[in-house]
């Protein structure tokens, strides 16, 4: 399958060029910067990430452990102070609390190494160390017959450098 490489200088020219080939239909296209670009992100997947779906999960695991991890020791253990019940809510806020914040955190770590790909991989064949100085990549992968069209669009939004790859 042939792939384009396009090179660009400036973001807002490689994030139209994003926005015109995805608007056509070209999905299976990677990006490369410099340094993180909202703009950028916007282009390439305009959808909420799905991390913030695990923090959530992580969360509420983790105020349920909280809860009834002291509940069943209150229960296996009974011991009454001052008259209170032996499942007292209010003293078992910080417990709750505090396991909400780590299993969350420990699942958003977990879900930004899976999700986002922070582990140690080959780089892109595609990849030119100049990507990561001062200028933007589009790499595109399409069929024969869309070879022209792509070509098109990215010269058409300022790729000061398209070349073919089979």
């Amino acid at each position: 399958m042939p792939t384009l490489v396009s090179v660009y200088d400036l973001v807002s020219d490689t994030s139209n060029a994003v926005r015109s080939l995805k608007a056509r239909g070209f999905d299976e296209l990677t990006t490369y910067s410099p340094a993180p670009f909202d703009e950028l992100e916007e282009a390439e997947d305009p959808t909420p990430s799905k991390v913030r779906i695990f923090t959530l999960l992580g969360g509420l695991v983790g105020v349920v452990t909280g809860f009834g991890i002291q509940i069943w020791m209150s229960m296996d253990w009974p011991i009454k102070i001052a008259g209170k019940n032996f499942a007292a809510i209010p003293p078992m806020w910080i417990i709750g609390f505090e396991l909400t914040i780590l299993f969350g955190g420990v699942l958003t770590v977990l879900a930004l190494f899976a999700l986002g790909g922070l582990y140690p991989r080959p780089l892109d064949k595609h990849y030119s160390p100049r990507f990561s100085a001062e200028e933007f990549g589009v790499v595109v992968e399409c069929a024969e017959r869309d070879v022209a069209e792509v070509e098109a669009v990215m010269r058409g939004n300022g790729a000061k450098e398209v070349s073919l790859h089979a």
